[in-house]
């Protein structure tokens, strides 16, 4: 198995950029994702590491080996797609060591390790059936296991979870995590998903418009977003936003208030703020709950009660629209007024260019 190195890597269709110099270090061993919204970029960094698409400007290092013009079945990856790519003639056996049949592996082999690979994924009794008789999470698990038998340096998954339904996509994500765990390979996935990304990653690199927003583990992400983009795409529901003017700078304390809010006092890196400035604050769905006193008022548009939690839409003064999630059956109603408290600990303001004015968040 390899890690991987990406250094100011470009891609251009002609004078139109799509990758726009991405740094990135992956070590041996990990599992990471690649998310944002559709068009970001994700996917042809994907292919650009598998030599799938050309590498405009930049290096790419997989192990100690400089792969720009490798041909990409020298580059010692595996890559499972969105799409499953089964042969429907060909028995389960014969699809999973097709690829291993062209290399001309020797067939005892060849034999082993698709029993290795099956064994792994608890397919084994499936190797004589036919994709046809296979239901979507099955076909996944052979496409997968057509990877696993060419014993790869590195896995790279192309949403391969988006055909299926969402239940299936949760067995099959923990599936692949242990699949990650047994196996100790170098993975990178790419998904649309940002719960996959969450559930599944050791490391997330968000992607918007063909450049890395934030690089760090799910919990940095969600806890420390870099930026208003970052703070909006990772978690769900996702953060609400709010624009305040700043009352009171205090030491790393702001104190900021506007047609929304009352008054609020935050944590923040102060040094470029002052009394005046106009910021964003952001306050995730988990952190607000009903006080009588609180520094958030609206009125209730919809309740959503799901058993252990209910998840209540709110319209402030302003017209803004906020998610806040209570906890158990709450007694509320539609068109009542709802008087909220934010955990300070937990907002997070950004000044207007969208950088967090969390300390230490680059």
């Amino acid at each position: 198995m390899a890690g991987l190195s990406l250094k100011s890597i470009h891609k251009r269709y002609g004078e139109l950029p799509v990758i726009k110099g991405v740094d990135l270090s992956i070590k041996h061993g990990e599992f990471v994702v690649f998310v944002g919204p559709s068009g970001c970029g994700k996917s042809t960094l994907l292919r650009m590491i598998a030599g799938l698409e050309d590498i405009s400007s930049g290096e790419l290092h997989i192990g100690d080996k400089l792969c720009n013009d490798v041909e990409p079945r020298d580059r010692g990856i595996a890559m499972v797609f969105q799409s499953y790519a089964l042969y429907p003639h060909m028995s389960v056996y014969d699809n999973v060591g097709f690829g291993l049949k062209l290399a001309r592996t020797p067939k005892d082999e060849r034999d082993r390790k698709i029993r290795e690979a099956a064994r792994i994924l608890k397919m084994e009794h499936l190797l004589d059936r036919k994709p046809g008789q296979l239901s979507g999470g099955q076909r996944q698990r052979v496409a997968i296991g057509r990877a696993i038998v060419r014993q790869p340096e590195v896995f790279l998954f192309d949403e391969p979870l988006s055909n299926l339904d969402a239940a299936l996509r949760v067995d099959m994500r923990m599936e692949i995590s242990k699949l990650h765990k047994e196996l100790g390979a170098t993975m990178i996935y790419v998904t649309h998903d940002q719960v996959e990304a969450m559930t599944l990653a050791d490391k997330i690199v968000v992607l918007d418009a063909g450049v890395v927003q934030q690089v760090g583990s799910p919990m940095e992400l969600y806890q420390r977003p870099a930026n208003l983009f970052v703070a909006g795409f990772i978690g769900s529901p996702k953060m609400n936003f709010v624009p305040v003017h700043v009352d009171k700078v205090e030491g790393s304390r702001v104190t900021v208030s506007g047609q929304d809010v009352v008054k609020l006092t935050v944590e923040a890196d102060a040094r470029s703020v002052k009394p005046g400035d106009q910021l964003t604050l952001g306050i995730r769905p988990h952190d607000l709950a009903p006080a009588s006193d609180g520094s958030i008022v609206g009125r209730i548009g919809l309740v959503e009660r799901l058993g252990n939690e209910t998840i209540v839409s709110l319209e402030l003064p302003s017209g803004a629209l906020w998610l806040a999630v209570l906890d158990g059956d709450q007694p509320l109603n539609r068109g009542e007024s709802l008087a909220l408290s934010a955990n300070p600990t937990k907002a997070v303001v950004f000044d207007s260019a969208g950088k967090s004015l969390l300390a230490d968040v680059g």
